[in-house]
């Protein structure tokens, strides 16, 4: 008992010592940062480390068990903001909230590095920049600024459909050939068809989910069948 509790306090401290270094720990991993948590990990585990095998199994089992609880714990709104914590507004209308900032402990040339990545050059254009419990940054641009949707224009868009994979790297995806209703002799015969005797030189073959025919993609940079 006395070890099932030390590998219990350990897992929990650890996470503790994680959350109290922020969210910007995880969003932006720098060399610190991963310093940081590659110690307090080794820290944690050497207490539980023992020569036993039958020890090892015990850990390896509560860790596994203490991971699905805390999972399963982030599902109650009084046990997530402890585990994950609350997202942050770091920009609002365009206004970078500094004290926001500071408080995650998040950098402003990190923030308007995510802001870019996410495709928007000028922090002016961002309504909402928020940073997730998960450590991502979410950016929600000003209205005008969302792509115009064929909804928007009132435009009637065909159905595009669902590409399935019947072939990959020369292995039948049954699965596939079942949900289109069709079996393995018939996606030979197709290849035949198509020029390939041996399933084995296929490395790619699709089919939309509301079209019969498939194409192929050998890996040589020439496609046989419709291209989508």
């Amino acid at each position: 008992m006395l070890y099932i509790l030390k590998v219990i306090s350990l897992f929990t401290i650890a996470i503790i010592a994680i959350r109290f270094m922020g969210k910007s720990t995880l969003a932006q991993v720098t060399p610190h940062d991963l310093m940081a948590i590659v110690i307090i990990a080794a820290l944690a585990t050497n207490p539980i480390l023992v020569d036993d095998y039958g020890q090892s199994l015990l850990a390896i089992a509560l860790i596994a068990v203490i991971h699905i609880l805390y999972a399963r714990l982030t599902l109650y709104k009084w046990t997530k903001q402890f585990i994950l914590g609350q997202p942050t507004i770091l920009v609002k209308h365009g206004k970078i909230i500094k004290e926001n900032l500071r408080r995650c402990e998040l950098s402003l040339s990190e923030l308007l590095a995510d802001i870019r990545s996410k495709g928007y050059p000028d922090v002016r254009e961002v309504q909402y920049a928020i940073l997730e419990p998960t450590g991502t940054v979410s950016v929600l641009p000003k209205e005008e600024l969302y792509p115009a949707t064929p909804q928007d224009l009132r435009i009637d868009v065909p159905y595009r459909g669902l590409a399935l994979s019947l072939v990959v790297d020369g292995q039948i995806q049954t699965h596939n050939l079942e949900l289109i209703g069709e079996d393995a002799d018939w996606l030979k015969q197709e290849l035949k068809r198509k020029g390939y005797d041996d399933i084995r030189q296929v490395m790619y073959a699709a089919t939309m989910d509301h079209e019969p025919d498939i194409y192929v993609d050998n890996g040589g940079g020439q496609m046989h069948g419709d291209k989508r």
